[in-house]
């Protein structure tokens, strides 16, 4: 049985991602609506409700609207919205599968919301470790985040590749979101079940995509006795069997090239890697994916795939 798939906010970076990736799906039919009726109300309501997936890579206030136009009684229509608008409603669910109990709540679900990038990161290193005690929720976390700039949408992407040679402010990561008020961060508490928000640092990068989400802790600052190898194992199990989380082995035996950690490793995949490296006294949690990948159009496309009830990994590369 073929689904109808709508993609609202097809030009978009995460839209064309997302497009790619369903390119070659023969149980899906695309719904392409007019270029001069994209912006139609009425035309959009159409295409929305005649979906059985309906992918929303939009501004937060237009994937408001956007939802809005669900008709009365549809039950068959799934929502995925790419945008922050949703991830700590409660009326939706977190598309992260990897989480405990999350498959089975994004199968039953009509409104999903699909992870930011920076979140992702942060929170697939840092969730299991708040929900078997060995972070606690009130901990005072910080994380760094460095990204491609394809993150930045279609103004930063221009930035970086519409001139023929950037400017030596351009050339060097970039730290930006200095009013510490990054719009991940109510997801990254939320989902963590923190008590406070992480202070949080995202970098850009001269480079077009790939991420690391690092994320420090003090044993001391710890209870009980915590470790890099306890750490590791509790990663290590929360994760076993997944197909998309790779907790690579302790201290970066592998993956690590010389001795540097760099952010492309997991480019054009659904791959996530987690890193834990230290000694007793200071721990660095490292999560490396593509920001594309796992970051969006991948978390996208893995959770429309359990909605359906497809092979979870279909059209994506880990």
């Amino acid at each position: 049985m073929t689904s109808k798939v709508f993609i609202d906010g097809r030009h978009g970076t995460t839209g064309l991602k997302i497009d790619e990736r369903l390119a070659s799906r023969s149980d899906l039919e695309i719904l392409t609506i007019p270029e001069d009726k994209r912006k139609d109300p009425q035309v959009k309501a159409e295409y929305i409700n005649a979906a059985d997936i309906v992918f929303l890579c939009l501004p937060d206030a237009a994937s408001r609207e956007s939802v809005a136009l669900l008709a009365a009684g549809n039950t068959h229509t799934h929502f995925l919205d790419a945008s922050t608008a949703h991830r700590t409603d409660p009326a939706w669910v977190y598309g992260l599968p990897e989480l405990r109990g999350q498959r089975v709540r994004i199968r039953a679900s009509q409104r999903i919301a699909v992870p930011g990038c920076h979140a992702t990161g942060f929170i697939l290193g840092v969730a299991p470790l708040v929900a078997a005690g060995i972070v606690p929720a009130d901990y005072p976390l910080t994380c760094t985040s460095l990204t491609g700039y394809s993150g930045g949408g279609k103004e930063m992407i221009a930035s970086y590749e519409s001139v023929g040679e950037l400017p030596q402010s351009m050339l060097s990561p970039r730290i930006y979101a200095l009013g510490l008020g990054h719009k991940h961060l109510p997801e990254m508490a939320t989902v963590c079940g923190l008590a406070h928000r992480p202070v949080f640092s995202p970098v850009v990068g001269p480079f077009a995509q790939g991420m690391l989400v690092s994320v420090p802790l003090l044993p001391r600052l710890l209870p009980g006795k915590v470790t890099p190898e306890s750490v590791h194992a509790a990663l290590a199990g929360y994760y076993a069997g997944e197909a998309c989380v790779k907790v690579m082995p302790l201290g970066g035996t592998e993956g690590v090239d010389a001795g540097f950690l760099h952010a492309t490793a997991c480019n054009d995949t659904n791959r996530a890697e987690l890193f834990v490296f230290g000694h007793a006294d200071q721990i660095l949690l490292v999560s490396r994916f593509d920001n594309l990948g796992k970051g969006a159009s991948g978390a996208a496309v893995q959770c429309m795939n359990l909605v359906l009830g497809a092979d979870e990994l279909t059209g994506l590369q880990v």
